[in-house]
C-alpha cells in the first residue's frame, strides 16, 4: 500500500512514555511523538518547573499528554511505578546517570547507582511493558544509547558500560519478540547541546576541541535525535528491528 509522507509518520492513536523527557533529549523526542499525533506521557524524575513548562507547551500545541514521576535510580519507586504503569504503545529508555571519574576513582556505591538508574530501571520496565505489548501485537522501543559505547569517555568507563549493555538487551529483545509486532532499537547520541552537557559546552576551547574531532564539525541539537526517533516509532520504520543509529555528525567513526 502506497503511504503519503504523512501517513508514513503518523502516530494517531498510539500513546508514548518518554523516561526523563522533562528536557533535553526525551523532551524533543516525545514532543516530536506528540506532534505526530501520540498521546505523550511526559516523564521526570521528581516535581520541577521544567517538566510543569514542557506539558504546557505540548497542550499549547495541541498535544494529549500527562506526566508521571518517578525516580527510577530507586528500586522500589521503579518497580512502583511499573506495576501501575500504563503500558505506553512506544517507550523510550532515555534517563541516565553519569559520573566522570577516573576508573580507579569509581566506588562501587557509585558504580550501582549509575547501573541501577542506567540499566535495571529499564529492565524493571521492560519486563512489565512486553508482556502487554505482546499481547497487543504491538510495541515500539527505543533505548537511547550514547556515543560512548562506540568511543568511551576516558572519565566515562562505567556509564559507556552501562550504554553497551541497554544495547545488547534490545538487541535480544529485537530477536525474541520480532514475531508479536514489536520492534526495539537503541539511538546513540553524540556530543548534543542539552542543559546535561551545558556545563562543558560553556568552555569555548572545549566546544572548539569538540568540533574538531565531529567530521560534520558541529554540535548536535536534541531535534537532531528526535528524527531517528520518530522513525524508530512510525509506520515506516516497522520493518526496522535491533539495530543502533549514531546520531553523531561521524563521531563515532
Amino acid at each position: 500500500v502506497n503511504m503519503s509522507v504523512t501517513e508514513m509518520f503518523d502516530l494517531s492513536g498510539k500513546t508514548a512514555l518518554g523516561r526523563g523527557s522533562s528536557r533535553g533529549i526525551g523532551k524533543a523526542i516525545a514532543l516530536a511523538y506528540g506532534r505526530a499525533g501520540a498521546k505523550v506521557v511526559f516523564h521526570g524524575s521528581k516535581p520541577s518547573d521544567k517538566l510543569d513548562a514542557v506539558v504546557e507547551e505540548a497542550e499549547k500545541a495541541g498535544i494529549a499528554c500527562e506526566k508521571a514521576i518517578c525516580d527510577l535510580s530507586n528500586e522500589a519507586e521503579t518497580k512502583a511505578f511499573a506495576a501501575e504503569m500504563d503500558v505506553p504503545d512506544i517507550l523510550v529508555l532515555n534517563a541516565s546517570m553519569q559520573t566522570y571519574m577516573g576508573f580507579e576513582d569509581f566506588t562501587t556505591e557509585e558504580f550501582d547507582k549509575e547501573y541501577s538508574a542506567n540499566v535495571k530501571a529499564n529492565f524493571i520496565l521492560l519486563q512489565r511493558a512486553l508482556p502487554v505489548m505482546k499481547e497487543r501485537k504491538f510495541g515500539r522501543i527505543i533505548g537511547i544509547s550514547s556515543v560512548n559505547h562506540y568511543r568511551p569517555g576516558l572519565n566515562l568507563a562505567v556509564y559507556a558500560s552501562s550504554k553497551s549493555s541497554l544495547m545488547n538487551m534490545m538487541k535480544n529483545i529485537a530477536r525474541s519478540y520480532g514475531s508479536f509486532g514489536i520492534t526495539a532499537n537503541t539511538i546513540s547520541p553524540g556530543i548534543i547541546a542539552t542543559d546535561r552537557n551545558a556545563k562543558i559546552l560553556s568552555d569555548p576551547k572545549a566546544v572548539e576541541n569538540f568540533i574538531s574531532w565531529v567530521p560534520t564539525h558541529r554540535i548536535g541539537a536534541a531535534d537532531d535525535i528526535a528524527g531517528s526517533a520518530l522513525l524508530l516509532a512510525a509506520p515506516c520504520g516497522s520493518f526496522i528491528t535491533g539495530i543502533d543509529i549514531p546520531v553523531t555528525g561521524g563521531l563515532h567513526l
